[in-house]
Parts: C-alpha cells; sequence; structure tokens
C-alpha cells in the first residue's frame, strides 16, 4: 500500500513537471552532455507545446502551488535562500503566502474532540466550524472558552505525516539527483535546504513545541509596548490542538486601515527593528517566521503602536559566541573593516581555519564596496547579509541553519519596515542597540553575573576532579574483566574456524598456482578462519 501510494504520488508529480515544463528549467543548468541528451528520451519532449508567456518563476511558483500544502511550504522556505537562488525565481517564491484552502469542518472538529477527549460543546461555549484562517499545516477556529474569554483553535490537518513522509523523500532524491548532474546544483546545496526543510515542517506538526515558543516570547516581552504575545491556554492544549487567546489587530500591510487610525509609521517601522535587535541580542530567542501574515498592529494607540504576532512555529536561537562574532562583525562592515569582517568569519569556525585571510579580505571588500557607494539609509541590511553569506560560501563556509534563519527573519523585517515607512534607515536604528549591548556585555554588573555562573560550576569541577584523581591513583579499577574470561561457550565456533583455517593453509600449500581465480577457495577459507578466531 505504501509503495503504491509513493508511485501514486510520484505519478501526480510528473504530471504538474510537465504541465509547467520545469524540466526547461533544470535542462538550463549547467550540466553533462550525456546527461543532456538524455533528456531527448523523454516522451513529453517530442510533442507539440503551448506558447507560455509566464516566467520561469511563475512556472515554478504555480507548480507548487499545484503540488499542494507541503511543496507550498518548501517554496516558501526556499523562498528565503536568496544567497542561492536567481533573484527573478526568489522574487516569485515569496509571493507564495498561505493560498491553502480549507479542509473539512466536520473533520477539523473530529479532530479537536479526540485530541481534548470530550464534545466542542462542553469544552467550548461557542465554537465557529467555520475555518478563520487557513495555512499549509493548520487551520484555526474561533471559539468562546466557557469562562468568557474568545480564544482560536489551531488543528494540524489530517494525515498530514505520511504525506510529509513521501513527499520529502521524493525531494531528497530530486535534490541529490540534482547536486550528482550539475555544479550550478551541488552550489545551491540543494540536499541541505530539503534537510533544513523537514526538521522545520517536522516542528511546525507538533504544537505542543508552538505553544512553548509563544509562551517563551511572551515573557521576554511582558509589559513591553514594542510587541504583545497571545496568552496560551496550556490545559487545552495538545500535540495536534493550540488554543490561544484572540487577538484583534489590524493586518500590517493594510496600509489603509493604518493610515485611517492615524498610525505613526515611523514609530512602529522602527520598533520593528528595535523587536528583532532585542529578540536576537538580548533573549537569543526570535520569531522566525515574521512575514506579514503572521504580524498584527494593535488599534488601542496608534500614536504608539504596539505589534503583535501570531504562529510560532520557526523560532531561532544564537549562541552566546554566535551572537558577540555576529554584532562585530556587523560593527566591522559598516566601519568597512574588511580585515576584522574576514579575521571573525575564521576566529568563528564559519570558515576554515586554513583560509588566506587576505584573499577573504579581498573578495568581501570587491563585493561591499559597491553597496556602501550608496547612501547609508538606502543600504539593505538584509541583501548586504545575503552577500556575506555567497562570498563566505565561496571559500567553504559550512551552512549554518541558526544563521539561514536569522537571514530570513531580517530580510522579512527589513522589507516590512522599508514598506512601512521607506526612510527608515535601518542601520541609524540598530547601531544604538548594538553599540549597547556590547557595551553592556562588559559591564561590571555582566562580569559579575558570568563570574557568579561560574562559581555555581564549582561543585560539578570539584566533583569531576575528585573521580579523575581516583581514576588516576586506581587505573584499572572500572575495567571490564578480560574478555576471554566470558568467552568459554564461544570455543565449538572458535574450533570451526581454527579447523577453516587449517583446511585454507593445506589447499592453498598444495595448489600449483597462487592466483586468486584459481585458488580462490582456499583464500575464501582462509579469511573465514581468521575472521571467526580474531573477532571479539
Amino acid at each position: 500500500m505504501k509503495l503504491f501510494a509513493a508511485t501514486r504520488r510520484l505519478f501526480r508529480i510528473l504530471l504538474v513537471v510537465i504541465r509547467y515544463r520545469l524540466d526547461d528549467i533544470i535542462l538550463d543548468l549547467p550540466m553533462p552532455w550525456w546527461l543532456r541528451a538524455s533528456s531527448y528520451l523523454l516522451p513529453w519532449r517530442w510533442l507539440p507545446r503551448r506558447n507560455s508567456e509566464l516566467s520561469r518563476g511563475a512556472r515554478l511558483r504555480l507548480a507548487l502551488e499545484g503540488l499542494g500544502p507541503i511543496f507550498i511550504k518548501f517554496g516558501q522556505i526556499l523562498s528565503t535562500r536568496r544567497d542561492l537562488l536567481p533573484l527573478d525565481i526568489a522574487e516569485e517564491l515569496a509571493m507564495l503566502q498561505d493560498r491553502v484552502p480549507p479542509f473539512d469542518s466536520a473533520i477539523a472538529t473530529a479532530l479537536i474532540e479526540r485530541q481534548l477527549g470530550a464534545p466542542v460543546g462542553e469544552v467550548f461555549a461557542r465554537f465557529d466550524s467555520k475555518p478563520l484562517a487557513s495555512a499549509s499545516v493548520a487551520q484555526v477556529h474561533a471559539a468562546k472558552l466557557r469562562s468568557g474569554e474568545e480564544v482560536v483553535v489551531k488543528v494540524v490537518r489530517p494525515n498530514l505525516r505520511p504525506i510529509i513522509s513521501q513527499d520529502i523523500a521524493w525531494l531528497f532524491l530530486l535534490a541529490k539527483t540534482a547536486e550528482r548532474a550539475s555544479n550550478e546544483a551541488r552550489r545551491l546545496h540543494l540536499v541541505e535546504v530539503v534537510d533544513d526543510y523537514a526538521k522545520t515542517i517536522y516542528d511546525e506538526l507538533d504544537l505542543l513545541r508552538e505553544a512553548a515558543n509563544a509562551s517563551q516570547l511572551k515573557r521576554n516581552f511582558q509589559g513591553s509596548p514594542l510587541l504583545y504575545v497571545p496568552q496560551v491556554y496550556w490545559d487545552l492544549c495538545r500535540p495536534q490542538v493550540l488554543v490561544m487567546e484572540r487577538i484583534y489587530g489590524v493586518p500590517v500591510t493594510d496600509m489603509a486601515r493604518l493610515a485611517e487610525q492615524r498610525t505613526d509609521m515611523k514609530q512602529l517601522a522602527e520598533r520593528g527593528v528595535e523587536i528583532f535587535f532585542t529578540q536576537v541580542f538580548r533573549d537569543s530567542f526570535f520569531h522566525a517566521d515574521m512575514h506579514p501574515g503572521n504580524i498584527f498592529v494593535s488599534t488601542h494607540q496608534p500614536w504608539n503602536p504596539q505589534y503583535i504576532a501570531v504562529d510560532f512555529g520557526i523560532v531561532g536561537s544564537l549562541t552566546p559566541e554566535d551572537q558577540d562574532y555576529l554584532a562585530r562583525n556587523l560593527m566591522a562592515f559598516f566601519r568597512r573593516d574588511y580585515r576584522k569582517v574576514a579575521q571573525l568569519h575564521i576566529d568563528s569556525g564559519w570558515v576554515p581555519a586554513e583560509t588566506k585571510v587576505n584573499e577573504f579580505e579581498a573578495a568581501i571588500r570587491t563585493v561591499c564596496e559597491p553597496i556602501f557607494e550608496k547612501p547609508l539609509k538606502n543600504i539593505s541590511f538584509g541583501q548586504l547579509l545575503v552577500r556575506l553569506f555567497q562570498v563566505a560560501r565561496r571559500f567553504n563556509m559550512e551552512v549554518q541553519p541558526q544563521l539561514v534563519l536569522l537571514q530570513k527573519t531580517l530580510l522579512n523585517i527589513e522589507g516590512l519596515g522599508r514598506e512601512l515607512y521607506p526612510e527608515l534607515d535601518l542601520w541609524a536604528t540598530g547601531q544604538p542597540y548594538l553599540e549597547r549591548w556590547m557595551r553592556e556585555r562588559m559591564s561590571p554588573k555582566q562580569l559579575l553575573k558570568n563570574a557568579q555562573a561560574q562559581v555555581e560550576q564549582l561543585p560539578h569541577l570539584a566533583g569531576m576532579t575528585r573521580e579523575l584523581l581516583e581514576r588516576m591513583s586506581n587505573p584499572h579499577a572500572h575495567n571490564l574483566p578480560p574478555p576471554w574470561r566470558n568467552e568459554r561457550r564461544h570455543w565449538p565456533l572458535r574450533l570451526v574456524g581454527a579447523v577453516l583455517l587449517g583446511g585454507g593453509a593445506t589447499l592453498a600449500a598444495s595448489a600449483e598456482s597462487y592466483s586468486l581465480v584459481v585458488s580462490w577457495p582456499s583464500w575464501l577459507m582462509l579469511a573465514a578462519g581468521i575472521y571467526i578466531v580474531v573477532r571479539r
């Protein structure tokens, strides 16, 4: 049954590939002549085709939409890898927002009741069967608790995991095939992209993980005028059901309503940047799926605007070392200290230690100098990061998943900020925060906090030291007994091995030729006998 389902899915994928002629996009990549010649064996390439006015990016986007939710989600994530994709394809894939039709409300209700273990009429005072919103992984219904709070109920689409497993298996196969056939495909690191996607999509299937992310983010911004995070009702949360406070706000892309309520657009754009830097550097915990569909603006104080965030399935974090190196990289970039940027990349391990600093510095300068010819407010922070990763990749920079999520988030924030307020100077907004954060890291208060953390480790270190000294004073105390003490019952097998050794040696000695072709039985007996005798 699984084989039949996988074959049927492959046939469906093939029909979409033929319909949108995705094979033309693949054949445009550099590949060996024999592989290009073999494309003429594909039967549909001999059929007459209709002229299409669609660009290659539009054809790819429509194909992903036609293949369903999993491929749509993959296209959304792929669109963030602007360091890997041609610009025209990246722009088209960025248009892939949540265009997934909802599934049957009766099925959604049954899933919720099965997860909660009670009818929705008993759990909720009101439950709207018509979905409030629908996405690639889940859909949302409005409801009201018996205690009076308005909530939303998020439920994962049914039977999604088997479909995901099949689709990801085919995506891996296509990516591996492309990388074997084309240098350009290898440069795009398609297998790594699919692997990142698989981890992300499986994480999104667990709504308890999303609930935990939301709770952490709410705790980080408790009482903040910058960002509001809805409350999670943990008693009603399950792996496939999430119940959260219902929020009321203006979609951040609804410029007409924002203007109607006289929102301070400059302050709104700047606060978006401040939220990003606060999440990344203060908390090391950032919302990594901040596309416009997940962001709203509060209607309470338009002159003092506050963001509202939803959908916390994807979050990112940085280690203290990554935070430090990233902040110092950004500061060095805008001071045009390219040698320091190169050295920081090597020190952080983002590029190999044997990289020549001078060559790396020259490559970074070549890419970045034209960018800095523009006024500072017109410099795209996100595109600068993209270009940096492109240069570093030429020097065998390893893929850093946390930096990919960071880049994606920064591109979303910057694009949104420029849309809200075109004159937004991202660097002028972020530089004071970066400088303040770097000063605080070296402040006496922070040094004292670090010292306290080290003191707390002393009992553990003392225990480790004592255990090490005991081992040094009696090095054989914890050794396992010699293997031969427990191997008496294996003597019949060892005897068989000895017989094979003797027989093989006898055959080899009596053979007229030591050619492997002629005397292979003796060599086989010798090999088998040696393996049986010496193996543990």
